[in-house]
């Protein structure tokens, strides 16, 4: 039989022996066996154990008030936060991070936009640098190769100019070379067809001369130096142009070409340029007269005998001159004499 006592509400109890077998069993301190096992402790319930409960809640209120308290009465702590990327699109900014932070949607979207260099969003910022280096090298890479390019074109044009440029020196020089050697040719010719001409008339005219016709050869073995002539200066005639002061020959002009002929016979004893005479043949007569034939433009003998009347030279212009002409000079024993004076002594019609 259990009793409904409160003192041992909640305890385990131990059923008693009957009382036809062992009569109404009280236990007692001393007959009470402890208990055993896992069997809980018995702990008296009441009032006791509800103050305590009350108790300890009232406590913790007590201390999270006071907490709550002393935190109100200290000063607020600054608080910062990192700058992170504008998320709608804007730069880098406190407003963007509060954005992203404070805001619902910054918070809904957060998982998608998780920032940091594992995230996709700190991946796709990498690609993006990664791809502008890329395009910034090709960039430098073609402005490098267009630059080259455009060296390479300006070097081969100074190169065509330059070789252009050399072409047509080349090209003036020979036309003027071609052009010299065509206007030297045509003196040359000219020359010849002067002298043929002369050659002609003198051989036409035989000794005509400006007081009228007279045979090539006189009584005696004696000839006139050339013909078709125009007597010009006088042996003696004074002036600058003679370094003595006076002409010390007579002058014969005539064509450049006109033939010039022994005025007697004798031997060729000098030929060859002799400075202001020019070209200039002497011929030793027989009897030792020198007669000097000056300012040749050929000599056609040089050394040995000739005839009165043979062809020893032609006129010219060389040596100290005005003009075409044959200066004719008579020396006997190194000094000078009249020419025509000679001549006409010879029996010459000068």
């Amino acid at each position: 039989m259990a009793s409904n006592s409160p003192a041992h509400e909640g305890t385990d109890i131990q059923e008693a022996p009957t009382a036809g077998a062992w009569g109404e069993w009280n236990p007692t301190e001393d007959s009470a066996r402890p208990v055993r096992g896992k069997h809980r402790v018995p702990k008296p319930r009441g009032g006791l154990a509800r103050s305590s409960t009350v108790l300890g809640v009232g406590v913790i209120a007590a201390v999270g008030a006071g907490g709550i308290a002393t935190a109100q009465d200290r000063p607020q702590a600054a608080i910062s936060l990192p700058s992170f990327p504008d998320l709608t699109g804007g730069g880098g900014t406190d407003e963007g991070a509060r954005h992203a932070v404070g805001t619902p949607s910054a918070v809904a979207d957060a998982p998608a936009r998780e920032q940091g260099p594992g995230s996709a969003f700190g991946h796709a910022d990498a690609g993006e640098a990664l791809r502008h280096r890329i395009l910034q090298q090709a960039e430098s890479q073609q402005d490098a190769a267009e630059s080259q390019a455009r060296a390479e074109a300006e070097r081969v044009a100074r190169e065509a100019a330059a070789q252009e440029a050399r072409a047509q020196r080349e090209a003036a020089q020979k036309a003027a070379d071609e052009a010299r050697a065509a206007a030297e040719k045509q003196a040359a010719e000219r020359e010849a067809a002067e002298q043929q001409a002369a050659a002609k008339a003198a051989a036409r005219v035989g000794g005509a001369h400006e007081g009228g016709a007279a045979p090539a050869k006189a009584a005696g073995g004696y000839a006139l130096p050339t013909s078709a002539y125009t007597l010009t200066s006088h042996y003696g005639d004074s002036g600058s142009m003679w370094s003595s002061g006076h002409h010390t020959g007579l002058d014969f002009a005539a064509p450049t070409g006109t033939p010039v002929k022994a005025v007697g016979g004798g031997t060729v004893i000098s030929a060859g340029w002799s400075g202001a005479y020019g070209y200039r043949i002497v011929l030793r007569l027989d009897d030792g007269t020198d007669i000097w034939y000056c300012h040749l433009s050929s000599m056609a003998v040089t050394s040995g005998a000739v005839g009165a009347g043979d062809t020893i030279g032609r006129v010219g212009a060389t040596g100290n001159v005005t003009g075409a002409h044959l200066h004719l000079e008579v020396r006997r024993d190194g000094s000078t004499m009249d020419p025509l004076a000679w001549l006409t002594s010879k029996g010459l019609n000068v």
